[in-house]
């Protein structure tokens, strides 16, 4: 499957503006993928004010994900603010090319930013069949917490989504290729660049890793489209002969 990675860096609230920015690049990409993967809330930046950008599921940030979508036969997702039920939620969405939505709610909200008081927080594991690869989605906290995204499923594909701030780069760094080691598959992280309203900076580190742990693309603090393709089979004969997930541990989360 051929993946396509945006790192950019994003305006703040407003979604207008960042789907102008991220349609460009999108449109110019002439290379071919067959996923384009976009930050965490990336119509918007990581902002506490849920209500200045909320969005619903027949919103105009969906509707344009699906245009694109279908424009370029390819899915497309990433995170954004979506109102439902009188709740906001920090959402993954997933939008495959005939249109139809996967998404996943982020469920650990970083409470140093007080996010908890702003956002309901996931309770459901969601796992993406696409193109014959099974997808487990992740928004950026949920990367500390290695016991919900533990490989129960046999996904093939860890994937993050991100407003990771460079001062704390290294653990990102380091717990991607943690993520990748102990799941046995290829983990994916996208962040974002520049600094936000609230003057945190970012300095991307989006990167591709294999399920041994080696870093296969690394975007480092550039703007762009970062195009690389992974091999199923390849990560299937390396799982199949060190054999490591079937000594994982059984237990259940509370939600």
């Amino acid at each position: 499957m051929k993946i396509a990675l945006f790192q950019t860096s994003l305006v703040w609230e407003n979604p207008k503006a960042n789907r102008t920015f991220i349609e460009e690049h999108f449109m110019n990409e002439e290379v071919s993928f067959d996923l384009f993967v976009l930050p965490e809330m990336f119509s918007s930046g990581f902002t506490m004010h849920p209500k200045r950008v909320a969005e619903t599921m027949n919103g105009e940030t969906i509707t344009w994900m699906k245009s694109l979508a279908l424009m370029k036969n390819c899915a497309i997702c990433g995170s954004l603010v979506i109102a439902e039920n009188n709740v906001y939620h920090n959402r993954f969405v997933f939008v495959h090319p005939n249109g139809v939505i996967d998404f996943y709610d982020k469920r650990h909200l970083f409470s140093l930013a007080g996010e908890p008081d702003q956002y309901e927080k996931g309770i459901s594991k969601t796992i993406i069949n696409y193109k014959g690869w099974k997808i487990c989605p992740q928004v950026c906290y949920d990367l500390r917490f290695p016991a919900f995204s533990r490989n129960h499923e046999n996904y093939d594909l860890l994937l993050y989504v991100a407003n990771w701030p460079k001062v704390r780069i290294m653990a990102w760094d380091v717990l991607l290729k943690a993520r990748a080691i102990e799941n046995l598959c290829y983990t994916i992280g996208v962040n974002r660049i520049g600094t936000d309203n609230n003057n945190h900076q970012y300095s991307g580190h989006s990167q591709v890793i294999d399920e041994l742990g080696n870093v296969i693309l690394d975007a480092e603090d550039d703007l762009g489209i970062f195009i690389i393709n992974i091999d199923k089979e390849k990560m299937l004969e390396t799982r199949k002969m060190l054999n490591f997930l079937n000594d994982r541990d059984a237990f259940d989360i509370k939600n």
